[in-house]
């Protein structure tokens, strides 16, 4: 069950993370999932590194990281995609 929360929190968090970054950005879905499975895993670390990994009731600091994470994480995943299939379409 653990697997399923975490591709639908990356899904979300991915499609946030696009709806926020302005224009328009040329990864596939599945690939913004797993930007956001990742910006999750890095916003959850960062969040116990300052202390606020747990606490009663809603994490919204937490929350709050994994949203940053995924935003700068699809940011720099879809250019790096866009670039390495620049470089695909040349060849």
């Amino acid at each position: 069950m653990g697997w399923l929360w975490a591709i639908i929190v990356g899904f979300v968090l991915g499609l946030l993370a696009k709806a926020i970054i302005p224009g328009k950005q040329h990864s596939p879905l599945w690939l913004t999932t797993i930007f956001g499975i990742i910006g999750a895993i890095v916003g959850n670390a960062i969040a116990r590194g300052i202390g606020i990994g747990e606490t009663s009731g809603v994490d919204w600091g937490r929350h709050a990281l994994q949203l940053v994470a995924a935003i700068v994480i699809v940011f720099l995943g879809d250019m790096l995609y866009t670039a390495m299939k620049g470089n695909k379409q040349r060849a």
